[in-house]
């Protein structure tokens, strides 16, 4: 009788290893109110004062980085654009500028992407503000088969992939990513 529960118990410990990481949506508005960190397809308006050269659009690389001229790659990778900023001015006042003053925003966020029981899956461009329900629409809603009334949200949160069951309602951020579940009856 031992050997049998020692058996179930090692077995159960296993499958629990084994079991996907869901996360509240609890842990997830935490996380929404954290500054935007810049990551790959982000782009940046720059501006640097006096020098229309250097002033420019530039996108976030597949790496993280920014190319500009004169300076070269700029780590932007998990920065706030105010961190992007202070480096571009580092690395001008770095032998380029002697009074380097800059300034940045955020001209076209990453995308989101929908997938499962929607009418079109893919990516879409995100816009401020966007709900779980507006993202549904903007891919051209419900298939007949579809939950309705939540949806998986998978966020990378520090370096981590998290997964919650939303509802409707919900504040979707760049980069998220959203799957309808079919339903059974």
């Amino acid at each position: 009788m031992r050997n049998l529960f020692a058996v179930l118990f090692l077995s159960a410990l296993v499958l629990n290893g084994c079991a996907s990481h869901e996360y509240r949506a609890v842990y997830l508005d935490a996380q929404a109110d954290e500054p935007y960190t810049l990551a790959s397809g982000d782009r940046l308006r720059i501006i640097v004062y006096g020098q229309d050269t250097l002033s420019n659009t530039y996108a976030v690389d597949g790496g993280g980085r920014i190319s500009m001229p004169l300076i070269g790659m700029i780590e932007a990778q998990g920065l706030t654009v105010p961190q992007v900023e202070r480096a571009i001015e580092a690395r001008l006042r770095n032998g380029f500028l002697r009074e380097p003053r800059i300034a940045a925003e955020v001209v076209a966020y990453r995308p989101f992407f929908v997938l499962g029981e929607i009418t079109t899956a893919g990516q879409y461009p995100f816009i401020n503000g966007m709900t779980v329900q507006n993202a549904v629409a903007v891919a051209g809603g419900f298939t007949p088969r579809a939950v309705k009334s939540t949806v998986d949200l998978t966020r990378v949160v520090q370096g981590a992939t998290v997964t919650a069951t939303v509802p409707m309602s919900e504040r979707i951020r760049p980069g998220d990513t959203l799957t309808v579940k079919e339903r059974y009856f």
